[in-house]
């Protein structure tokens, strides 16, 4: 709007400076000019005299003037007045090779380029957009090259300029590599908590890698990228997916562009199952009680979950594990406890509505001590290719103290505890480890009396 309304004002400020000069240079001469003839002839201009003293005389004369002027002068001055300029940006280029035999590299994918000429001519070229920038490379060989970019525009009054107008590029040999694609699956949280991603057949197992030779080289991996977002309503059961994108990774897991494949895409039958079972809550304190202090008893108001999750992580899941911190714990206490999810599992139900908060209570007694005598020490996490023994008497066997409430305490026997030492990264060697004692009953706590055993490490 200010470029229109100042265009106006300086159209105005023209006829204003036209007007003057006319009756400066043009009304008032003309008019002396009669005065004079009108003293010489008399009577016979009084007639003419009339018309032309008249005041709307003087004001078409004056206009016709200034019009065939105003016409002269912009005839003139077209240029100077109307040239502007206008950039189209992110202008695609049409490449013209050998694309069977050849790769380009170097070549930008869009240029912009700056209009020059009228408004009305840079209208026209923007409104029609039949301009195209274009790289004629059929006649060019592999190696490098310096090209220069063309732009053609239907409107011929208009000037251009490209960035960049020219441009320096390789050609390689197309050269090929069949890769096998493997698959990687995304957006799999936006399935349902219930259902997991199965079986999954791609429509190609290899596929054609071309491109540049130092290109193919880079690439590490293909990979199919299947998203379980595009499946429309998966149900249980086979799911058909089709476009799946494939995509050229380097070592560093980064893309690699400039890499054609062959088919470009894919499609792939996807197997939807919604695994899960069923297992006990087991209830797991933490912290250590109030002096004298131990659980007699703990209930939940839900004994069972059903678990839901990969199959894998379900064969491996006996019970759910709810730690509950009693910490200082001196007198019965009910707890809401929430319920964290293990590794793997996504959905926790309980008669198929989700379980996040169950209730625990826990019930305290008195505190008493109890030995329990001839505990076997295993060995757990040593490397398969490695044997351990025991070093000098007594370190194969341990007395383990429970404590817990007469109730707790009296119902435990030697089976139901195990003392272990762990020899995760241990090699060949004698070695001094730790006991440590468990037993299957979280309401009693286990120590070994023997806290230390020698064992010899060797191969088998």
């Amino acid at each position: 709007m200010k470029i229109i309304k100042g265009l106006f004002m300086t159209i105005a400020s023209v006829f204003r400076l036209i007007y003057k000069i006319i009756d400066k240079f043009i009304i008032i001469p003309i008019t002396k000019i009669m005065l004079v003839l009108g003293d010489k002839f008399g009577s016979k201009t009084d007639r003419l005299e009339k018309w032309l003293t008249r005041k709307n005389t003087l004001v078409f004369i004056s206009l016709i003037l200034a019009v065939c002027l105003f016409l002269y002068v912009d005839s003139e001055s077209t240029i100077i007045i109307d040239d502007s300029v206008e950039v189209l940006y992110d202008q695609k280029v049409k490449v013209t090779y050998n694309s069977n035999s050849y790769v380009i590299e170097g070549l930008p994918d869009n240029v912009d380029v700056t209009l020059i000429g009228r408004k009305v001519d840079l209208y026209l070229a923007k409104q029609l957009s039949q301009g195209s920038v274009t790289a004629d490379l059929s006649n060019l060989k592999e190696g490098m090259h310096t090209i220069t970019l063309d732009y053609d525009c239907s409107i011929t009054s208009v000037d251009y300029k490209l960035d960049p107008s020219t441009v320096n590029i390789t050609i390689y040999p197309k050269v090929s590599e069949t890769r096998t694609a493997s698959i990687d699956i995304i957006n799999q949280n936006k399935l349902d908590k219930k259902l997991s991603v199965g079986d999954i057949t791609l429509s190609e197992k290899e596929v054609v890698i071309k491109g540049a030779e130092h290109k193919l080289k880079e690439v590490a991996i293909v990979k199919a990228l299947v998203d379980i977002n595009k499946i429309v309503e998966p149900k249980m059961g086979i799911n058909e997916l089709d476009d799946i994108k494939l995509v050229a990774y380097d070592s560093d897991g980064k893309i690699v562009k400039g890499i054609e494949m062959e088919p470009s895409k894919l499609s792939a039958k996807i197997t939807i199952e919604s695994p899960k079972k069923e297992v006990p809550i087991k209830i797991i304190p933490t912290g250590d009680l109030e002096f004298g202090k131990a659980i007699d008893d703990i209930t939940t108001n839900i004994n069972k979950v059903t678990v839901y999750g990969n199959q894998d992580i379900l064969d491996k899941l006996d019970y759910l594990p709810v730690e509950v911190d009693v910490t200082g714990l001196n007198e019965n206490k009910t707890y809401d406890v929430i319920i964290s999810k293990p590794s793997g599992i996504k959905e926790i139900t309980n008669n198929n509505n989700e379980v996040e908060v169950i209730k625990v209570a826990v019930n305290l007694g008195t505190e008493i001590t109890k030995e329990i005598n001839d505990v076997y020490i295993e060995t757990i996490n040593l490397d398969p290719s490695y044997k351990a023994v025991a070093i000098g008497e007594n370190s194969s066997k341990t007395s383990v103290v429970v404590k817990g409430t007469q109730n707790v305490v009296n119902a435990i026997d030697s089976s139901m505890i195990t003392a272990q030492v762990d020899l995760s990264g241990y090699t060949e060697g004698d070695y001094e480890v730790t006991v440590k004692a468990e037993g299957d009953d979280n309401k009693a706590t286990y120590a070994a009396k023997t806290t230390k055993i020698k064992v010899r490490i060797t191969k088998k």
